[in-house]
């Protein structure tokens, strides 16, 4: 009678040890924290619209000193570059500041990177490529400044924009061509031996990460 009191015991005990450790793994499951995506890993924000108010444009101004500080150029260098470019295109809603490289043999490709100013927005990192073609050779590495006009949002930075044939101009040491897509513009400014033939003559994508073949 003992032994099956004692077997029956086992069997008792067994039963509720399985019970227990079913119910606390159920319950761990049950209390594990819910993922909310959380901010770390959430894919940072991008303006891809209007506000609803448009951009605010900068004056011929405060443009003639940032260049001026931007190349190290006199005022009166910047002046006269800027006030041709907004006698063309008026005030301009944006700009980007960055060093780009490139290099050409008749053709060749063009990459760079700034950061994209507008009023009331953060600044934005800009990567930009594209193929070159034209008289000229070798390589430079140079700063640019480029004015973007009828620009809304920073978001409308990511195309293609395609050079307009006979835009370019030099004035002051600095030399300017246009690029345009739709009804944006750009006007990108060089200094010196950083501006050649072939920055006008083919065309520059935008993006927001390096790309290396320049599409």
């Amino acid at each position: 009678m003992d032994r099956r009191t004692l077997i029956a015991s086992g069997l008792v005990t067994s039963l509720a040890a399985t019970r227990a450790f079913a119910q606390s793994d159920d319950d761990g499951a049950g209390n594990a924290p819910a993922d909310h995506g959380g901010d770390g890993g959430a894919a940072p924000a991008t303006d891809t619209g209007p506000t609803g108010k448009p951009a605010q444009p900068y004056s011929q101004d405060e443009l003639v000193n940032n260049v001026s500080d931007f190349f190290g150029v006199t005022a009166e260098n910047a002046g006269a570059l800027i006030e041709k470019i907004f006698k063309d295109q008026g005030k301009p809603t944006a700009y980007i500041a960055g060093t780009e490289g490139s290099g050409a043999f008749f053709f060749g490709l063009r990459y760079g990177k700034g950061l994209m100013y507008m009023k009331d927005r953060p600044k934005m990192d800009v990567f930009w490529q594209g193929p070159t073609g034209g008289f000229d050779w070798g390589g430079n590495a140079s700063r640019v400044f480029t004015l973007c006009y009828d620009l809304q949002y920073p978001d409308a930075i990511f195309r293609r924009f395609p050079g307009v044939d006979g835009s370019a101009y030099f004035v002051g040491g600095l030399g300017v061509n246009y690029q345009r897509a739709e009804d944006i513009t750009l006007a990108p400014i060089r200094a010196g031996v950083g501006f050649r033939l072939g920055a006008s003559l083919g065309y520059l994508a935008y993006s927001r990460q390096r790309n290396v073949i320049p599409i």
